[in-house]
């Protein structure tokens, strides 16, 4: 299977998606587990670019082709091969990520993400997990991130934007309901992830 986590900044699905990779691991799967940007050498530079630096610093244009660039290395160098080799795929973002960001949150560039996706991915997870949480809380928890370098571009642009995304991606769960489950991201970990193996 491929398998996405998606979510605003903060709302626990790196953590999800890690804690998933393992539950698999123990029931026998082969599992890559990897994020967006980068997971792959090539995206991992494009990464950089993309979450560093000041908030303004791309347009959202520019951003897309950026993101889409990182996707491509990513699905030749790392998930494409994995799948064809029988593992399963766990990814901390994937398309949605951009649809929703510079799509919807950003600009109305929702046609232009989707008309990139088609022409140069074409791939869609399996399954994707939206984790749904309050911003304000998801906020917080991403300013209080300990980072070695800092990837605070999105958190910088505030609650505002953070709503924006929250909308987006409760939005998605309706758009694409035999894809996308949305998970209820309150309480612990623990209790996150059995809400994630029961959608499962």
């Amino acid at each position: 299977m491929f398998i996405s986590f998606e979510g605003i900044d903060g709302c626990g699905k790196t953590t999800q998606a890690r804690l998933l990779a393992d539950t698999l691991r123990e029931r026998g799967h082969e599992v890559v587990l990897t994020r967006e940007p980068g997971g792959s050498p090539g995206a991992e530079e494009i990464r950089r670019l993309l979450v560093e630096g000041a908030g303004e610093r791309w347009s959202a244009e520019t951003e897309c082709l950026l993101f889409t660039a990182a996707r491509r290395d990513h699905l030749e160098r790392l998930i494409r091969p994995a799948l064809l080799a029988g593992r399963s795929v766990v990814t901390d973002r994937f398309a949605d990520s951009t649809r929703v960001y510079q799509g919807a949150a950003r600009a109305e560039l929702r046609a232009l993400v989707d008309r990139l996706h088609a022409l140069m991915i074409g791939i869609e997870p399996d399954l994707t997990f939206v984790i749904d949480i309050d911003p304000n809380e998801a906020l917080q928890r991403a300013k209080n991130r300990q980072s070695p370098m800092p990837e605070d571009r999105f958190e910088n642009r505030g609650l505002g934007f953070q709503r924006d995304l929250a909308a987006g991606f409760r939005a998605l769960a309706q758009e694409f309901p035999h894809r996308v489950r949305l998970i209820d991201g309150s309480g612990s970990p623990d209790a996150v992830a059995a809400r994630v193996r029961a959608a499962l």
